[in-house]
């Protein structure tokens, strides 16, 4: 009797801002609820990065909002919107400037389920971008995902990969709770496969993008590509290096990430956020405490320096990790044990 092989999901190679668009595109189109608003998201401009990209012109300019330049104005109408029923979409144009809309988001969107007993739910997506590697300087470059992890009623999410961006996207957009949705936009170009048909990835999953045996490097976003090409060059060291994409990081995967760094038995956290205060000392101390005793070194990690994001590239370049810093973080965490 041959054995039987489960059929495989047919797939389609994508960039990632080409996967964010099919995934506002399949949502507009398949609950008139859903709505997008933001600065120039309109065609022929089509946002800063393009994300939006004919969709005003296939499903109108009255579910392709062009605002006013204004983060607070953005967010109020979609906490409106959501409240009254609606599914938006806000776009922030890029990261620094969601500080202006920070009372609304913070205030109202994360509260409105609790204050209301359960009976209000705010099912908006604010999509925002980080505009860190491209030399924009000090308020332009900053990645701010940790202000929102600390706000109770907020789930944050930060993919990495085309497949990632529109699973993850399409489960935003239709979760009853806000969510913030950070996209990477030195990440837009990277190519990969992306499953057809109606793909949704769950909120709350981390995934392992590389298997390993000797330490866990736990990672998102534009980390994940440093610690992927930190492991390949670690290989010819001896050192076996699993990396752990967390997708989300509220709600955290923590069994994802105790099941893995308690294999490996040693841990990295990598991010560009701040390392002072960041996602990692969370992180860090789960790790830590439900692990005690389990480690065979202490847990390291690798965030952005404590300082404002220099203008230079050279300059910024030092201020953010980098394979090499994982790398080093890493021989010395195995080399720890040894």
């Amino acid at each position: 009797m041959s054995a039987t092989t489960e059929a495989q999901p047919s797939t389609k190679t994508l960039s990632v801002l080409n996967a964010l668009n099919e995934a506002l595109d399949e949502a507009l189109a398949a609950d008139e609820r859903v709505f997008l608003l933001g600065e120039d998201l309109a065609d022929p401009a089509s946002g800063v990065s393009h994300v939006t990209s004919g969709l005003s012109t296939k499903h109108g300019k009255h579910r392709v909002l062009d605002t006013p330049i204004s983060e607070a104005a953005i967010a109020g109408a979609a906490i409106g919107a959501a409240i009254d029923g609606q599914l938006p979409v806000a776009e922030i144009m890029i990261m620094d400037f969601i500080g202006i809309a920070v009372d609304q988001i913070v205030n109202l969107a994360a509260k409105a389920r609790f204050t209301s007993a359960g009976r209000t739910p705010c099912p908006i997506t604010v999509r925002t971008s980080s505009f860190g590697g491209l030399g924009s300087g000090a308020t332009h470059s900053q990645s701010l995902e940790a202000w929102f992890m600390h706000i109770p009623g907020i789930k944050v999410v930060v993919p990495s990969t085309p497949a990632d961006a529109k699973g993850l996207l399409k489960a935003a957009i239709f979760d009853p709770d806000p969510v913030l949705f950070v996209e990477t936009n030195i990440l837009y170009g990277k190519r990969g496969p992306v499953p057809t048909g109606d793909y949704v990835v769950e909120l709350g999953k981390a995934d392992v993008k590389r298997s390993g045996s000797d330490v866990t490097v736990v990672t998102y976003g534009r980390g994940v590509y440093d610690a992927l090409d930190a492991a390949k060059a670690l290989e010819d060291e001896g050192i076996d290096v699993e990396v752990l994409d967390l997708r989300t990081l509220v709600p955290l995967d923590v069994p994802a990430v105790l099941e893995s760094v308690g294999r490996t038995g040693r841990a990295v956290v990598a991010h560009y956020a701040v390392e002072f205060a960041g996602p990692g000392a969370e992180l860090a101390a789960r790790i830590s405490t439900d692990l005690f005793g389990q480690l065979r070194a202490p847990v390291a990690r690798v965030g952005a320096r404590f300082r404002p994001i220099p203008a230079a590239k050279e300059l910024e370049t030092a201020v953010y990790p980098s394979a090499e810093r994982i790398a080093s973080a890493v021989r010395a965490t195995v080399g720890y044990a040894r």
